[in-house]
């Protein structure tokens, strides 16, 4: 599910007119209110994630059409300050791939041109460009990045992202490498640790506990009785109190124990089936549906148990927030959660009289409220512990992070250099040979090579028509050596595949470089706001056969 709104597409540009026409259109975004203007990303992401949006500060490293596309996402989502850095002049060639710049940007700064573009989308966004090569910069003012929340790397080869990565690493600067290669494309995130909180997972079980209620949602259910004679009341009653109910009914027959085989399940099925009284009872229906509900394991999952186990749950005075309320939940999962979470507090919409529905509701969230509190305070004894002051993590964080225990993430990332010299051999062999991934694998590889040729020749393969069957040659005898220095020694590469590399000679199509800009620029959305999980390898785009893959290397 894309996490941004629906953003002017503009792939094709018939004339300067309807150019202008199309700029005129996006720029009433800057005359709205916030709350107005950024109406319907704020219904996923909420203000908080917004206020967040607001005061990071992204620098972007080649302003191309790669560069463009990922940073006028950011700018009509509205995010603080831009800073765009380029040392090139704007050619008559950029008119055909890059919708930022016009034919009056001819020989002018393109970063100047593609800045000045940008803030006319959204004058609440600050922007200033810097006229100067990123590849300088990188090698002779290092301590420049570390005034930015995170970097956009666009168009660097190999050497360049090797030592940006380093930099930003040591200054705990989020950093993104985005490109375009003719048909291919490829974004990296590199960052030491990102944690989650709102991971906000498409499908994840309710926290309801019908496997294990708590006291007060037991005397609440026996207040209700299922063989009631009133039937308005009968088909009214909440699924929740009738899996209880039946749960408990199921346990006393059968030692205390909850169905575990498929046959029990299917007995529990028929056992609620049994208690309809007319054929139109949507409760019991809802209650059949939502039956595996009950069946669930008991406690934690195996993806929460890993945090809670990390070592980062040693927490001392430099420890992040993160880490000190995940020592908290630790602490009260063992103790006063009896192996639970906080319990979330929410129910699910259900077939029920208003009064049922309410008390259920309200029920659920008293037990949160309280879970909560016990939690906040454990995370404040915590604080005093480590020497830190007891308030320095707020209330709502707290809740917060009360409220979304069971779907914490955690995210580590290699180092860059690390990826390239020496990948996990048995994956890269693995995606190689797997017909599912051997052309993400093989344009990976190649693009590398293609680094590589670069380097050796001063030019990218195919740059030149005339030299395009010796750049082949030379093409696939720089990838073979790669291959041999990765220790892939048996694994070919198509033909076909080394030929469409040189083809494209190193060229940045429009319809690619948008693809690859809105990949890029949704997961600095989830970087910056802290909110879904962001991809955890090196993604590759293949415009040959029109998809996508995720390689873990």
């Amino acid at each position: 599910m894309s996490i941004f709104p629906p953003i002017p597409s503009r792939f094709c540009v018939p004339s300067t007119k309807f150019f202008t026409l199309s700029i005129s259109l996006l720029t009433y975004t800057t005359m709205a209110e916030p709350k107005v203007k950024y109406d319907r990303q704020l219904r996923i992401w909420g203000e908080q994630g917004q206020a967040t949006l607001e005061k990071a500060s992204i620098c972007l490293l080649n302003c191309g059409p790669t560069g463009s596309e990922t940073l006028k996402n950011l700018v009509l989502g509205g995010v603080g300050s831009i800073t765009v850095v380029d040392g090139s002049k704007v050619e008559v060639g950029d008119l055909g791939n890059n919708f930022m710049v016009d034919e009056s940007s001819v020989g002018e700064s393109k970063a100047k041109c593609v800045c000045t573009f940008l803030q006319e989308l959204n004058d609440a966004v600050k922007a200033k460009f810097i006229e100067d090569c990123p590849e300088e910069l990188i090698e002779t003012n290092p301590s420049f990045f570390s005034q930015f929340t995170l970097v956009i790397a666009t168009q660097l080869v190999e050497d360049s992202m090797v030592k940006l990565d380093k930099i930003c690493r040591e200054a705990n600067i989020i950093l993104i490498f985005a490109r375009s290669y003719g048909l291919m494309g490829l974004v990296r995130i590199s960052v030491k640790e990102h944690t989650v909180i709102e991971s906000k997972p498409d499908h994840f079980l309710d926290d309801l506990r019908l496997n294990n209620p708590w006291p007060e949602l037991m005397r609440f259910t026996e207040t209700i009785d299922l063989n009631t004679t009133d039937a308005v009341v009968h088909k009214h009653t909440p699924y929740i109190v009738i899996l209880v109910k039946i749960a408990e009914e199921w346990a006393n027959t059968h030692g205390g124990n909850l169905p575990s085989t498929r046959e029990e399940k299917r007995q529990f099925k028929d056992l609620i089936k049994s208690k309809m009284i007319t054929a139109d009872e949507e409760n019991y229906k809802e209650a059949m549906e939502a039956s595996y509900k009950v069946f669930s394991p008991r406690g934690i999952g195996a993806n929460l148990q890993k945090i809670i186990d990390d070592s980062c749950t040693e927490v001392d005075s430099n420890s992040s927030d993160f880490w000190v309320m995940v020592a908290a939940l630790k602490e009260f999962i063992a103790n006063e959660g009896g192996g639970e979470t906080p319990l979330e507090g929410s129910i699910p919409d259900m077939t029920s009289s208003t009064e049922l529905y309410v008390n259920l509701q309200k029920t659920y969230q008293a037990k949160a409220e309280a879970d909560f509190l016990v939690m906040e305070q454990i995370v404040r004894n915590i604080l005093k512990k480590i020497g830190r002051d007891p308030a320095s993590i707020s209330k709502a964080n707290i809740k917060s992070f009360s409220k979304n225990a069971r779907k914490l993430a955690v995210c580590r990332y290699r180092l860059i250099e690390e990826e390239f010299n020496s990948p996990v051999q048995s994956e890269l062999q693995k995606y190689l040979t797997v017909e599912d991934h051997g052309t993400a694998a093989g344009l990976y590889i190649l693009l590398r090579a293609a680094d590589r040729f670069a380097v050796n020749y001063n030019k990218f393969p195919g740059q030149f028509d005339s030299e395009m069957d010796e750049d082949i040659s030379r093409l696939k005898m720089t990838a073979v050596g790669l291959l041999n220095d990765l220790g892939c020694n048996s694994s070919t590469l198509s033909e076909d595949l080394i030929n469409e590399m040189c083809r494209y000679g190193a060229s940045e199509l429009h319809v690619v470089s948008a693809f690859v800009g809105g990949v890029a620029s949704q997961e600095v959305i989830k970087l910056i706001t802290r909110q879904f999980i962001p991809m955890s390898g090196t993604f590759i785009f293949n415009g040959i056969d029109n998809n996508s893959q995720l390689l873990l290397l």
